[in-house]
C-alpha cells in the first residue's frame, strides 16, 4: 500500500464488487448482447422497435422518473423491459424472463487474478463483506464462500456514497464504522463515501487513473489486493 496517512487495524474488511473484483464493462456488454439476441428470437416485435442503445435510454428514463428507485438496478431494468414489451403487445410478465437472461450473463464474471487468493488469505484473518451499488449475486458469481455477508444498495434503499450504506454494513457486522476498512475503485462512492461515514478506506487503482483534484487524497492506494497487508 502507498501514500501517507494512518490506517488503523480494522475488525472488518469490505469490498466493492464491480471494477474492484472484476472488470464490469465487458460483462454488461456481453449480458446486453445476450439479452438482445433472446429478444430478437422470442419477442421480435419489441426488438424491431428498439436497439441496445434505446434500451439503455429507457432505463435512464426510468431512473429519472423514479429517482427514489435510482439505486435499484434490478427494478430499473425490469421496469424498462416491461415497458418495451408491453408497447409491442406482449405480456408484462415476459420482462421477468428477459431479465433472467440478462442476469444470468451479468453474473458470469471473471475475477482479476489477485482476487481469489487475496480473499482466501484475508478471510482467514478478518470477516469479509461485500458492499456494492450493483446487483451482482455473490452466489452466482461463485465467490459467496469468501464473504460473511453482502450489503447492497437494493437492500439498503440507497447507494454509496450515501452514509446509510456504511451504517448498514456496520450494523450487519456488529462493529463501529471506524473498525471497517473498505476497499473500492470509485474515489467518490467508495473512498470519500467511506471516509464521510467514519470508516477507513483504501483506493484500488488498477489502471493508473488520476485522483480527483477536488477530493482529499486517499490514505492508501493499491493496485492489487495482494498489497493489503
Amino acid at each position: 500500500m502507498r501514500d501517507g496517512g494512518a490506517v488503523s487495524l480494522p475488525s472488518v474488511l469490505s469490498f466493492d464488487l464491480d471494477d474492484t473484483l472484476w472488470p464490469i464493462g465487458p460483462v454488461i456488454e456481453a449480458a446486453e448482447s445476450e439479452l438482445w439476441a433472446w429478444l430478437c428470437e422470442r419477442h421480435p416485435r419489441a426488438a424491431a422497435a428498439h436497439s441496445i442503445e434505446s434500451m439503455r435510454a429507457l432505463r435512464a428514463a426510468a431512473a429519472a422518473r423514479f429517482p427514489e428507485r435510482g439505486h435499484d438496478m434490478t427494478f430499473l431494468r425490469l421496469h424498462s423491459l416491461a415497458q418495451m414489451l408491453v408497447a409491442a403487445g406482449y405480456e408484462a410478465s415476459a420482462a421477468e424472463r428477459a431479465f433472467e437472461v440478462f442476469y444470468a450473463a451479468r453474473n458470469r464474471v471473471s475475477c482479476y487474478a489477485d482476487v481469489r487468493p487475496a480473499l482466501a488469505r484475508l478471510g482467514g484473518r478478518r470477516p469479509l463483506y461485500a458492499l456494492s451499488n450493483g446487483n451482482a449475486s455473490l452466489e452466482r458469481c461463485g465467490i459467496a464462500a469468501f464473504f460473511a455477508g453482502h450489503v447492497s444498495a437494493q437492500s439498503v434503499g440507497a447507494a454509496k456514497p450515501d452514509p446509510r450504506m456504511f451504517a448498514a454494513l456496520a450494523a450487519r457486522a456488529g462493529v463501529a464504522p471506524a473498525e471497517i476498512l473498505h476497499v473500492g475503485d470509485d474515489p467518490y462512492a467508495d473512498v470519500d463515501g467511506a471516509r464521510r461515514a467514519g470508516a477507513q478506506a483504501v483506493w484500488i487503482n488498477r489502471d493508473g487513473r488520476s485522483w480527483p483534484a477536488e477530493l482529499e487524497p486517499p490514505a492508501r492506494t493499491i493496485t492489487s489486493l495482494e498489497e493489503i497487508a
